[in-house]
């Protein structure tokens, strides 16, 4: 049986993968989708404790990261979700990415990483904040929302600076190393201010 919505979609379906993934900019930074030449970067980030320590799932070797590269691709295609690697002058510094697209509510979800060298930059935040941009307006999504462990006081730090507001804590949420941690809630929405 089908079902049916007494409201329109909030983005048409269709509409996003008509389109290739964009490349987003801000200040010296360039968003651009993954390519399988990054693996290599890709893969080393997964080694750094910090990203290892926020990050449960990780790629075993760059074999496998070419094939979430290529999960990204698919996702794009099928409209559940986009991954980019944050550059400058060429050099990938992080990822920033949206996942678990709802159409019909127009919300996704943020995530984000950036390698050692290119910490206390303003690297995450502006890369986010490219993201939410082009999410919020052109894109059509209304929500945008992340979580971060109440114990990363730096992801807080990156969500707070690209204007995501935060709404609440999640308790035992989420399962790290160290166990159960509790969730920082952070969201941003079409008409927010901008950061």
């Amino acid at each position: 049986m089908t079902s049916y919505f007494t409201t329109p979609p909030t983005i048409v379906p269709g509409s996003l993968a008509a389109h290739p993934q964009p490349e987003l900019t801000i200040d010296d930074l360039v968003l651009r989708p993954w390519a399988d030449t990054d693996a290599p970067v890709f893969l080393g980030a997964y080694r750094d404790p910090a990203i290892q320590r926020w990050h449960t799932r990780q790629p075993a070797d760059e074999e496998q990261v070419r094939t979430w590269f290529a999960q990204y691709r698919q996702a794009w295609a099928q409209e559940r979700g986009a991954s980019w690697a944050v550059t400058r002058d060429g050099e990938v510094l992080g990822r920033t990415a949206l996942g678990r697209f709802d159409l019909d509510d127009g919300n996704a979800v943020c995530a984000y990483w950036v390698l050692p060298a290119a910490r206390g930059a303003g690297v995450a935040p502006r890369a986010l904040t490219a993201v939410s941009a082009w999410a919020l307006g052109e894109a059509g999504f209304h929500r945008l929302h992340l979580s971060h462990s109440t114990r990363n006081d730096a992801s807080c730090r990156v969500a707070t600076k690209a204007g995501f507001q935060f709404e609440g804590t999640k308790r035992s949420e989420a399962v790290h190393a160290d166990g159960r941690h509790d969730m920082h809630l952070h969201a941003r929405i079409r008409g927010d201010d901008e950061p």
